[in-house]
This record gives C-alpha cells, structure tokens and sequence, in this order.
C-alpha cells in the first residue's frame, strides 16, 4: 500500500475510534467526570481540610489534582482499546483487516490513535472540573503535554494487548481491577511517596505509575518526588516495549486468527 493509502486506512480506523467514543459519551466520558468529582469532594474538599499543606505552599487539594487526571487517563485510555479491540474481535471483523493489504502498524496506530483522544478528552473534562474546587497552576506545559501523551500511549498499548489476549469480556475487567487500580493507588496519587518508610518507599519506585504521576505533578506544581529523567526513561522504555509486543502480536495474529 502506498502513504496515501495507508493514511486514509488510519484516518478510517481513527474516525470510527472517534465516532464511537462520542455516540456512547454517557459511557465513555461522563462516569470519570461524576466520579472525579466525587473523589475532590471527599478527598480534596473533606479530608483536605483536615490536612493542609502536603508541601510547602501546596494545598492538599492541589496535590491530588495531576493524580486524579492522571488516573483517568489511565483507565480511560486502557479501557477504551482493550473494550474497543475485542469488540472486533468478537463481531469477528478484525478478520477481515487483517486479510486486508493494510499494514499491522496502521491498525495499531489507529486504535491507540482513538485510545489516546478519549485519555486527553477525560482529562481536559477532569481538569475543567478540578477549577471549581481549586486553581491551577501550570509550571511546565511541555513536561505536561508530554507526559500525558506518553501515558495515554502506554496504557493504550497495554489495552490493546490485554485484548488480543482476552476470550471474554470478563477477561477485560481483570487486569483494571486486579492490576491497575491498586497500581493507580499506590502510584503516588494520594501522597507524597517520600512520606512512606522503609520498604514501602522502595517498593513504591518499582511501580511505573509512581513515575507518571509524578512527572505529571511537576508539570502542573513543579514538584516532584522523582528525577524527571528517571520518570520520561520509564514511560518511554515501557512504550517502547509494550508497542513492539502489541505489533509483533499483530502481525502474527495471536489470538485473532480463528
């Protein structure tokens, strides 16, 4: 296929991605914002009272904003591909793509493609939220933007292996429930990591949320309990990774070819 070609298969795939985040936005989009919301009422409003200053000159309330977007792009991002995929794989028209002269990197892109906008789309919602709760400062735009592209695209292609994987839709829900949502929690979103002790400190730096959390908080605050070259070597070195393992899987068809 030429260039030409191939960007209109991946402006298809990316469109229908879009299409379908939008048609079904009550499912989509609005439980992440009803349920942030709910998480800065009871975290940022009732329990940050209490506690105050979590850094010098930050609230607690401000503390936990970055964390909170950054686990719904997390979820979100993951949620959408893995959900989205193996619908295909179930109405058993990831068949026919394959059978098609397009290239494997362009299904992927285009999925992950879909992926990544409704992350950004949820964390736009969340932190038009966070204003009507407290103010945001952005320190850092760049180390923002990327940051959460970078997480978007990792936890997409996390997604995107759990659904070639996945032979029910059961399957879909393990790894959000038993992986990620203890991950998200111990990731940093909630406190400041230095605050643990010995070996719950050490341990914490084994899981790679910590560090997107973190880069992302620097971006908005300008604080950060992890070197910001430590945490962009983690997020692309698990993009890296990850995107050849879902490409590899692909063009192999694991799990797709019946």
């Amino acid at each position: 296929m030429s260039t030409a070609t191939n960007l209109v298969a991946l402006g298809t795939i990316t469109r229908r991605e879009v299409s379908r985040i939008l048609r079904i936005w009550s499912q989509t989009l609005l439980p992440s914002a009803i349920t942030m919301t709910l998480y800065f009422v009871i975290f940022g409003r009732m329990v940050g009272s209490r506690i105050g200053e979590i850094a010098d000159g930050i609230q607690y309330i401000d503390y936990i904003v970055p964390g909170l977007i950054m686990m719904a792009v997390i979820t979100n991002s993951y949620g959408n591909i893995s959900s989205s995929f193996f619908g295909s794989k179930f109405g058993r028209y990831v068949e026919e793509m394959l059978a098609s002269p397009m290239p494997s990197w362009v299904i992927l892109t285009g999925y992950v493609a879909g992926a990544v906008l409704r992350g950004l789309i949820v964390a736009l919602i969340v932190l038009a939220i966070s204003l009507f709760f407290t103010r945001i400062h952005l320190y850092h735009p760049w180390v923002t933007l990327s940051t959460v592209l970078l997480t978007a695209v990792v936890f997409s292609l996390a997604g995107f292996v759990n659904a070639v994987y996945a032979k029910k839709f059961d399957d879909i829900a393990l790894v959000p429930t038993f992986v990620l949502t203890p991950l998200t929690y111990l990731g940093g979103v909630f406190y400041s990591v230095n605050q643990l002790g010995s070996p719950w400190r050490e341990i914490s730096h084994a899981n790679p949320i910590l560090y997107m959390v973190n880069a992302f908080r620097y971006g908005l605050l300008g604080v950060s309990d992890i070197p910001m070259w430590t945490a962009y070597a983690v997020m692309l070195a698990f993009a890296v990774a990850l995107g050849a393992i879902a490409l590899t899987l692909l063009r192999r068809g694991v799990g797709l070819r019946s």
